[in-house]
Order: C-alpha cells, then sequence, then structure tokens
C-alpha cells in the first residue's frame, strides 16, 4: 500500500511539473508585450498646439511608430514640475508597439515653475503651482490637444496616421489626478464631470483619491477600464496623497474592467525617468519591465480588441513579469 501511494504521489508530481512547463512554454511562445524589434527607433516630433479660446500655448512630443496605417493614440500627462521630454521609456516603448505616443506638457505646472526659482525656493514654487487653477488647465489641454490630433489627422504631414477611434489616457502624479478627471471622475461639490468620451481607456500611475470627497463618489460612475499603478513607498514629495488614498481608488472602481499593481519597495519617482530627491530606496530595473508590460498590454487588450493580450492579463501573464512581493489585483469582467 505504501508503495502504491509513493507511485501516485510520484505520478502526480510529473503530471504537475508537466503541465506547469508547459504553461510556461504556452505563455513563452504566445503574446509577449515587452516584445520589440531590437532596431527600432521612434520618429519624435516637438510640436505646439495652439489653444485659440485661451490664447494658451501646449507642448506636445509626439513618438510615432514604423509603421503609417492608421495607429492607436496614447496620451501622457507629466507630473508636477515634469515636461513632454520625461518618461521617455514609455513613449519609445509605446511607439514600438505601435502606439502614437502623445506627451502633454502644462505650462504653469511644468519644469518651468523650479527653473525658473532660486534653489532654495523651488520646493514652494512647486506647491503653489499645485493648484485648482493649473488642474483645471490641464483638463482643458488635454481636450485641446484631441482636438488638434482630429485636425492633424485630416491634413499636414500626420494625416491618416491616427486612428481617433481609439485612444487611451495615462499620467503620473499630477498628471495622474489629470488623467482621472479626464477619464470618468465625478465631481463631489458640483456632481460634474469632466470626462471626454474620445478616450477609451486610462493607464493611471500612482492615483490617488480627492481630499474633498469619498473614493466611491469620485469614481464609482467610472464607465471605462483602468489599470492602476503604484508601490508600496509611493509618497509624493508634495500633496495629502498617501497609500490609503492611492488604494481606495481601485476598491471604488466597479462600472468596468479594472486592474491594480503595487510595486514593492516602489517609490514616487519608480514611474518616471529618474530618482526624486529625497528617495531612499535603490531603483529596481523590474519596476520598468512590469510597468512597460502591464501597460502594453492593457493598450493592446482595451484599445485594439486584441485577444491574445487580454488572455495575458487575465491569466498568469502580469506574474510572469512581477517579483513575488508585488501584489497585483484583477477585476476584468463588468
Amino acid at each position: 500500500m505504501m508503495k502504491q501511494r509513493f507511485y501516485i504521489s510520484v505520478e502526480l508530481f510529473l503530471f504537475v511539473l508537466l503541465v506547469f512547463s508547459g504553461a510556461r512554454a504556452a505563455l513563452a511562445k504566445g503574446y509577449d508585450p515587452l516584445v520589440v524589434d531590437p532596431n527600432f527607433q521612434a520618429q519624435v516630433r516637438d510640436l505646439t498646439v495652439h489653444d485659440a479660446s485661451r490664447n494658451r500655448d501646449i507642448p506636445v512630443r509626439l513618438y510615432l511608430p514604423a509603421n503609417e496605417q492608421p495607429a492607436p493614440i496614447v496620451l501622457f500627462s507629466h507630473g508636477l514640475g515634469g515636461s513632454r521630454a520625461g518618461s521617455e521609456f514609455l513613449g519609445e516603448h509605446w511607439a514600438a508597439r505601435g502606439y502614437i505616443a502623445v506627451f502633454v506638457q502644462h505650462p504653469g505646472s511644468d519644469e518651468a515653475v523650479w527653473k525658473d526659482a532660486a534653489p532654495e525656493e523651488r520646493m514652494a514654487a512647486l506647491r503653489t503651482a499645485a493648484s485648482l487653477e493649473n488642474f483645471l488647465l490641464r483638463v482643458r489641454d488635454v481636450l485641446a490637444v484631441l482636438d488638434q490630433l482630429d485636425i492633424w489627422n485630416k491634413s499636414g504631414p500626420l494625416a491618416g496616421r491616427m486612428d481617433l477611434t481609439k485612444i487611451g489616457m495615462s499620467g503620473h502624479s499630477f498628471g495622474a489626478v489629470t488623467t482621472e478627471a479626464v477619464s470618468g471622475e465625478t465631481f463631489a461639490m458640483s456632481g460634474t464631470r469632466l470626462a471626454d468620451p474620445r478616450i477609451r481607456a486610462a493607464v493611471i500611475f500612482s492615483p490617488s483619491t480627492p481630499v474633498s470627497t469619498t473614493a466611491e463618489r469620485a469614481f464609482g460612475a467610472v464607465k471605462i477600464p483602468w489599470l492602476l499603478m503604484t508601490g508600496t513607498k509611493d509618497s509624493a514629495p508634495i500633496g495629502p496623497a498617501d497609500m490609503k488614498s492611492r488604494l481606495a481608488v481601485y476598491a471604488a472602481l466597479h462600472g468596468a474592467p479594472k486592474y491594480q499593481v503595487v510595486l514593492n519597495n516602489a517609490e514616487h519617482s519608480a514611474f518616471t525617468d529618474r530618482a526624486l530627491p529625497g528617495d531612499h530606496e535603490p531603483r529596481n530595473p523590474n519596476h520598468h519591465r512590469v510597468i512597460l508590460a502591464l501597460s502594453t498590454a492593457f493598450w493592446d487588450a482595451y484599445l485594439q480588441g486584441n485577444k491574445d493580450a487580454l488572455t495575458w492579463l487575465n491569466g498568469a501573464g502580469p506574474r510572469s513579469v512581477m517579483e513575488p512581493a508585488d501584489d497585483w489585483k484583477a477585476s476584468p469582467e463588468k
């Protein structure tokens, strides 16, 4: 009897090993959001959008894919004190995967805020720039850029290059707040929604809940898929957002597919190109690998309708790029 049980245990072990190996092999041979042409180099164009209604110039940087067929669009809104040149790793990868990445720069809350200030006055200048006025300017910047993309797609060197039925929105920190606003947030004081229906999905780096309301009131009416990314040490040097505020966003979403990754030991700067003053943790190269893989699979699934990407995203794919201590949540069915 003992010998029989031993044989059964061995057979069970071999069966599990075979299934596991087969799953890994299938994953390796199938869809992979990190695969790009090693010789690809994005064509980068720096342009300016003029919003005549506000007499406001909005700098943008476009990362263009090699294929000149109509491509889906992904917009990116930088954090406080950033610029269109930041987070290049995102623009390059998304373009390599066939997207036109449009990086928007927001005057009034961009790099000019701190570059034009004396070193000892820079933090105060940044705090002043994190204002309601600049938030509203940012929201209207996104809408103005979307309007301009439609114009550029009709004539000129970019004519016919954009598929404006497939638009995603993303942003980090103050750019995350901007993204939340144009992608479905409800504002408690008035019940106003600034969401633009042209935006079909959103990736939000360092999300947060407004201090003036609850996450449920702010995000309970979101109707498009959201992918949230944060870290266990994602505290911003400016603003009240903490981990409770960031994690509350996912729990409040219930009207569309939702996903969340919490990267272990990732600080606020993990979602940008470089460390920020005051960082304590060494940068983990795998964080950018996870960010690129998850964001790409999400865009492929929800902008392009790629079934393999959706299977990867809802299955073992995310865990195949994460480290064991990273946390992953997915609620794809709505």
